[in-house]
């Protein structure tokens, strides 16, 4: 949700965000007009409350005032009422604005920011992730279809200490910069969903829905860990509030199937390990370079050639005020695929849960939020997989992750 007040002092502002990500702009219009029309029923109010503020026993002419004081009011407060109502309705459709210099225009005008690892070649005949861990026996897609349906798997030997092993060297990792370790609840629900902005842009709808109860699987640790503190005041010595939430994440991937999507890319379900701030505003756009760092350090060790994209406002979602991807680099492909990345999102889904701070001269103000991809695990196989096979159709392990796993090759 965004500031109501900033709303009505810069609209210009909204409208330029909406614009530029393709969404929200007549919500803009009804929150506005809507704005105007409850404040006016507010000041129709106010003298009648006023008036209705009378002590000791009324004449009866006094109460016949009343009584007509009375049904004026109760009338205004049903008009003021679904009014109200549309005005949070309208407020919940508004992006969040966006940082300056953010790129304009769609996915084809995302902007390359640095890049690591250089763009190398395989000098045999590499082959896709999934023909090699079929070869193996790590992967089974057949057999996830038949107890689940298409793009349901299962993940043998080999790759799922390659999993165990990264989760372990990233925790260890994250816990360097004080994020704790979290396991988070598998379902949020819908106010917690609405409040994270998670909602697909011009697709079906992404999320499992449990039939019978308002609960949804979550896509992502993001999403339950953004309710942490709902409803709650911070102390600020409690900030910043730093979360390593580990989850499965379940997507329907409706309408995604055009994209790249081979093997482990796009599935239905696998593990993730989210990093997640709640911080003072002032602190924010560093925690930002701060996650998109520790994204970086997660790759170089594990040699994983990357470049660091600014995401242009057309691709990004509602919450997002300024956005990050890392892309690693496909040996095989000869291109870059999107592998985490990493949003400031202001207080955008704060305002929405009522996550608050009381700073030390007292004042309460929202936190801000920030979420980035520690590690994907439909994903990071695959970017393993792809830069370090060998001839010999063995994998080997980068030399960060020897400790964890044990042995130089998968």
């Amino acid at each position: 949700m965004i500031d109501v007040k900033y709303l009505r002092e810069a609209p210009e502002e909204y409208r330029h965000a909406a614009k530029e990500k393709g969404m929200g702009a007549e919500a803009i219009e009804v929150a506005l007009k809507l704005d105007a029309s409850r404040r006016q029923l507010i000041g129709e109010a106010e003298p009648i409350r006023a008036q209705l503020n009378i002590k000791g026993k009324p004449t009866p002419e006094e109460l016949t005032k009343l009584q007509t004081a009375k049904a004026k009011l109760a009338e205004i407060d049903v008009k003021l009422q679904t009014v109200e109502a549309e005005f949070a309705q309208a407020l919940l459709s508004i992006p969040n604005l966006l940082a300056p210099n953010t790129p304009s225009g769609g996915e084809e005008h995302n902007r390359e920011d640095r890049a690591w690892g250089g763009q190398p070649k395989h000098d045999f005949e590499a082959k896709e992730h999934l023909a090699i861990a079929e070869a193996h026996g790590w992967i089974d897609f057949e057999r996830g279809a038949k107890v689940a349906g298409s793009k349901f798997y299962y993940l043998k030997g080999a790759i799922v200490r390659l999993e165990l092993a990264v989760t372990q060297m990233i925790f260890d990792r994250l816990h360097q910069d004080g994020l704790e370790p979290v396991l988070v609840p598998h379902m949020v629900n819908s106010r917690v969903l609405e409040a994270s902005g998670y909602q697909p842009r011009g697709e079906e709808q992404q999320s499992y829905k449990i039939e019978g109860d308002d609960l949804t699987l979550i896509g992502t640790a993001e999403i339950p860990l953004t309710g942490f503190y709902g409803d709650e005041i911070l102390s600020e010595a409690q900030l910043p509030s730093a979360f390593a939430g580990l989850s499965p994440a379940y997507r329907r991937e409706a309408g995604a199937y055009g994209k790249y999507s081979k093997g482990l890319y796009r599935v239905h379900q696998f593990n993730k390990l989210e990093m997640y701030v709640f911080c003072k505003p002032e602190e924010s756009a560093s925690w930002h370079q701060k996650l998109v760092k520790i994204e970086e350090d997660i790759c170089q060790a594990l040699e994983l050639p990357y470049r660091v994209v600014r995401i242009a406002a057309g691709d990004m979602g509602a919450p997002a005020y300024e956005k990050y991807d890392i892309e690693y680099w496909s040996p095989l492909e000869q291109t870059y695929h999107e592998l985490m990345s990493c949003s400031n999102v202001t207080d955008f889904q704060a305002r929405r849960l009522n996550i608050r701070y009381r700073a030390d001269d007292g004042s309460v103000q929202f936190v801000h939020t920030l979420n980035g991809t520690a590690a994907a695990f439909s994903r990071m196989p695959i970017a393993i997989i792809e830069n370090h096979q060998q001839a010999d159709g063995s994998v080997r392990v980068p030399q960060a992750l020897l400790p964890y796993f044990g042995r130089e090759s998968l």
